[in-house]
């Protein structure tokens, strides 16, 4: 498979920014049929993500504009959901702002390990963090009750779980970081 910056992995991670306004879009029709579309919309964009991953380790297929444009993307996919799903009063804004000032801090921590040189692996905490996150957005993105089933409130209580693993993560990364790139510490 093609190590250039157009091969099937990459493609995958296109797929999921395309699928960004169409997400959007569907929630801002406010009715039934276009949350339960936004919200299938983001599941199939947030499984996009194991898609190229998969692929791309697979496949031998890994590339600088990959190890971008994946994150980048997954970051977009759950920010600009999440901002949305604020606007419709669905979420409260400070929490989105904790989950995305965290994601913004550790992608500044990011970059400056990259630029010393050193890779600080991520930790099983932000794996569940962003399970836990996809699933409680995707419920609140359907948001009405269904066979019994109130997705908003399941949404909910996955995102008050999210946001525990979310501040526990970010602390976490931000103490390897310190450990590993702080000179002079004791």
């Amino acid at each position: 498979m093609s190590k250039g910056i157009i091969n099937l992995p990459n493609s995958v991670t296109f797929i999921r920014i395309f699928c960004i306004p169409l997400v959007l879009i569907f929630l801002s029709f406010e009715n039934q049929r276009g949350n339960i579309l936004a919200g299938l919309i983001f599941c199939f964009a947030f499984i996009t993500d194991a898609i190229d991953g998969f692929l791309a380790r697979k496949y031998d297929s890994i590339t600088n504009l990959g190890k971008f444009l994946d994150p980048l993307a997954d970051k977009i996919l759950v920010s600009v959901t999440m901002i949305m799903l604020v606007h419709l009063n669905r979420i409260p804004v400070w929490m989105v702002i904790l989950i995305i000032g965290r994601e913004i801090a550790v992608t500044g921590l990011r970059s400056i390990s990259v630029a010393e040189g050193i890779h600080i692996q991520a930790s099983g905490w932000g794996k569940y963090k962003t399970l836990f996150q996809a699933s409680a957005i995707a419920g609140i993105c359907i948001h009405d009750e269904y066979a019994g089933i109130d997705f908003q409130s399941i949404g909910m209580i996955l995102l008050w779980i999210a946001l525990i693993l979310t501040l526990i993560s970010g602390m976490k990364y931000f103490l390897r970081f310190y450990h590993v790139l702080i000179p002079g510490r004791s």
